[in-house]
């Protein structure tokens, strides 16, 4: 870098700089729009240095970039993994605790209710009547016998979004329900309170909040889909209701579960065998009654599962519910299996609620299609498969769409559809690959993938059409687009997807209108060339010219070009034949660049109409043109396109299409071989 930008780059890099006092600055010292052109050349040529700098930094730590966002997806596996470990442990050491101290207490409360038995449980239910009383809206509550107080205190409600406070409160915990009441900013009398809500005991988990200062000594109420956050007055308080909480949810847990077994028969019922077929449902019934359902894992399964979908550990839901479905699968249909699948499949709900909002479009799109594979496969576990496979394919094509709309719109074409075609083609290989391997063993999903693929080219050939035909891009231009499209289609093949027809079809408008206007363009500039024509043999001036113009024409296949040149870099053609066969030759390529099935016809007829245009050309010189000399370069001119330009024309388009091309044979059948005779009327056609 120069001296001057070397100034001018610390001056703008420094921390002091400030933009107005820096133009009115230079405003003062500039001698005219001169001085500030060049000073705005200065400025720009530093921001594009600048902006190539960056981009080599990027490309240069571009691995390092992969290599660290590896890393960083290992090590989120790993912490998963550690705290799925830790929150087991803590699981079994608790369970051991409350099992040494379940046995204490239970002693203890066993003593204590066969000394005050009656008077214990009217105390309880005296002060549960005297603190509601305090409750606007709360008397109802004590409609339901046996209810009684268990723990009470006020706690502060906080935001779940934002964890900002939202109101004070007091809870009451029953033992079979918990009650939450706002305080009241104007007392009525003895009335403290209003009623908030009210949760039964097994509609809720209770879930403990790290503390993070200086939001400390919080626990989170899981009602699905909602949850509210308390904080405690202080850890100790917390740690009382977290205990009390968990043993009174044990509690009534236990209750249910011994009134349950107190209703089966304490003697056991000798079966009668009976002949009668109609008997068979009675014994069915008998033997329904013999299903365990007291084993502890299946008793603590429903808040096990909210557990589980509140800490997003969704395998281990589904892992549950695998487990209990193995358990019940040759078990008899009766009453309380009824009941336990009906609790079941509400949690199974909530966790195809969950995993449905992990693969909504909503949700972050980065990550690619590996992202949703966690989702996916535990939506598959659960029998869902056919939707799984609707929203993956709904998240993929969303991600495609922003991906497409995200890229920058380059002021070269063809930089531009390289870009494209790669962001989509290679979201739609990878789409294809994790499709193939979560849905490996659903092969009716296979078909949703075909149509979903489809839909996608559709897009892709919206944006590609938008940038390629849209905006009047040269033949050649086009051309190059299309075969890099094509190219990039050809990829898929490798898993199965042969989606060329499909874009081929949706291009087929597009590209016979470019190859229609480009042919219009074509002969208007014959047209105009013809009325100008004055038959007169080419003088290029300097051999490098002559040299040139031999190899474009040897590239576009005239080998026998050297033979119309002369001597001292005089072509014995015209300017016009020339122009024309570079223009028919290179149409002809760029179309069979762009040539499908379907444009057979429409680019014959197009190589047709241009050749007729000079066909015509020198059929009217030849039967107008009154000069001998003259009209024997006429002659010469025609049969260099008789004999060499249209032939080569009709082979290169049988070579690449590998059908004869008719019209042009036809149309050069049709002229007759031209002889010089300076007294007769001399025609081509």
């Amino acid at each position: 870098m120069s001296e001057p930008g070397s100034r001018l780059r610390k001056l703008l890099e420094s921390p002091n700089f400030d933009s107005q006092t820096y133009v009115k600055q230079l405003s003062q010292q500039s001698d005219g729009d001169r001085d500030l052109q060049e000073h705005r050349q200065k400025i720009q040529n530093l921001a594009d240095e600048t902006a190539q700098n960056l981009k080599k930094n990027v490309y240069k730590n571009y691995r390092q970039f992969i290599e660290t966002a590896k890393e960083i997806s290992y090590l989120e596996s790993e912490m998963y993994q550690l705290s799925h470990i830790l929150t087991e442990q803590k699981s079994i050491m608790e369970s051991i605790t409350q099992a040494l101290l379940s046995t204490d207490k239970d002693e203890t409360s066993k003593e204590m209710q066969a000394a005050f038995p009656k008077e214990s449980e009217e105390l309880k239910q005296r002060s549960l009547t005297s603190l509601l009383e305090k409750v606007e809206g709360g008397k109802t509550i004590m409609d339901t016998p046996g209810r009684h107080l268990v723990y009470n205190g006020d706690l502060v409600e906080f935001d779940v979004d934002n964890m900002s406070p939202v109101q004070k409160v007091h809870a009451f915990l029953m033992n079979d329900c918990l009650l939450i009441a706002n305080w009241l900013a104007n007392r009525r009398g003895a009335v403290k309170y209003k009623y908030n809500a009210s949760y039964d005991l097994e509609s809720f988990a209770v879930v403990n909040v790290k503390d993070n200062p200086p939001m400390k000594d919080m626990f989170k109420i899981l009602m699905f889909p909602d949850s509210r956050i308390f904080q405690a007055e202080n850890s100790k308080i917390k740690k009382e209701w977290l205990e009390i909480l968990d043993e009174t949810k044990k509690n009534k847990a236990n209750k249910e579960r011994g009134k349950k077994e107190e209703e089966k028969p304490t003697s056991p019922v000798r079966a009668e065998v009976s002949t009668n077929p109609f008997d068979q449902d009675d014994d069915e019934t008998e033997v329904d009654e013999s299903v365990d359902l007291g084993l502890e894992w299946i008793q603590e399964l429903p808040e096990d599962l909210d557990v589980c979908i509140a800490q997003r550990d969704f395998e281990g839901a589904v892992d549950l519910l695998d487990k209990l479905d193995e358990y019940l699968k040759e078990q008899p249909l009766t009453v309380k299996v009824k009941e336990l699948r009906g609790k079941v499949d509400e949690r199974v709900k909530q966790l195809t609620d969950v995993l449905v909002f992990e693969l909504s479009p909503d949700r972050s799109l980065r990550g690619g299609p590996k992202a949703t594979r966690r989702a996916v496969s535990q939506l598959i576990r659960l029998g869902q498969s056919t939707k799984a496979c609707d929203l993956f394919l709904k998240n993929r094509a969303s991600a495609v769409q922003t991906a497409i709309r995200q890229l920058r719109i380059e002021g070269a074409t063809l930089l531009y559809v390289h870009k494209l075609c790669n962001i989509f083609f290679t979201g739609l290989l990878e789409t294809a690959k994790e499709f193939q391997m979560d849905f490996a063993g659903n092969p009716g999903c296979y078909s949703a993938l075909v149509v979903w693929s489809c839909s996608a080219v559709k897009m892709f050939v919206d944006a590609f059409s938008k940038q390629v035909f849209d905006s009047k891009e040269s033949l050649s231009t086009a051309s190059e687009c299309v075969k890099v499209a094509k190219e990039h289609c050809q990829q898929l093949t490798d898993v199965g997807l042969d989606l060329t027809f499909t874009l081929e079809s949706l291009l087929v408008k597009d590209v016979e209108a470019a190859l229609l206007s480009y042919k219009d363009v074509i002969v208007e500039a014959s047209k105009h060339r013809n009325s100008e024509e004055m038959w007169r043999r080419m003088n290029l001036m300097t051999p490098e010219a002559l040299t040139k113009l031999k190899d474009e024409m040897r590239a576009s296949g005239i080998s026998s070009f050297d033979a119309h040149t002369g001597a001292d870099c005089w072509v014995n053609l015209s300017y016009t034949m020339v122009a024309f066969t570079k223009q028919l030759l290179s149409f002809l390529d760029e179309a069979l660049k762009l040539y499908f099935p379907e444009l057979h016809a429409v680019l014959l007829e197009s190589l047709r109409e241009i050749a007729l245009v000079a066909v015509q050309h020198v059929d009217y010189s030849l039967r107008c043109e009154q000069d001998p000399d003259k009209k024997a370069f006429v002659v010469l001119n025609a049969a260099f396109l008789h004999d060499c330009v249209l032939p080569e024309a009709e082979r290169r388009f049988q070579e690449v299409v590998g059908k004869p091309a008719k019209q042009l044979k036809e149309l050069r059948k049709s002229t007759r071989p031209v002889r010089v005779n300076p007294d007769s009327t001399t025609s081509l056609v």
